[in-house]
């Protein structure tokens, strides 16, 4: 999308200081069409880096979560999905001078994992060090004596 939408133009027209940066930075969101929501700066929550390592006996999870504790976080399991939800609350107060400056950031975030088929719900255990969560997620034998091996013939 390339032409200037009447909003755009009415933008221009005003001569505003910087208008014209601003009219190209808006088009620039609006040719992301539906992408657009990643630029919305209010809304940006906390979104925990995570990573899943496969072993022979278990799946591990770590999910980076700098700042909080382990009171911060709630991890639950259902229908094969892991919710791990948490909230950063901080605060700070800065007194000098004659003047008080007071900063509070919150966010919250929700990831859903699915795991895999053969992860044994009843046996995960989670622990909590120095801003790092690692979910340890055993594999079920019974999934595993029902794994196979496929033979592959030719065709013909």
């Amino acid at each position: 999308m390339n032409d200037l939408t009447p909003a755009h133009t009415a933008r221009r027209a005003t001569g505003a200081p910087l208008g014209w940066l601003r009219t190209e930075i808006d088009r620039l969101f609006d040719d992301f069409g539906p992408a657009r929501s990643l630029f919305n700066f209010g809304s940006l929550a906390p979104v925990p880096a995570l990573e899943l390592s496969s072993g022979d006996k278990e799946y591990r999870l770590a999910a980076e979560l700098p700042g909080l504790t382990e009171a911060d976080v709630e991890i639950s399991v259902a229908d094969g999905i892991l919710t791990l939800k948490g909230e950063k609350r901080e605060a700070e107060e800065h007194k000098e001078a004659g003047y008080l400056m007071s900063e509070r950031r919150y966010g919250k975030f929700e990831r859903r994992i699915a795991l895999p088929e053969d992860v044994d719900g009843d046996r995960i255990e989670a622990t909590f060090a120095k801003g790092v969560l690692t979910v340890t997620l055993p594999r079920s034998e019974q999934a595993h004596d029902r794994a196979r091996k496929i033979a592959i013939s030719t065709a013909g």
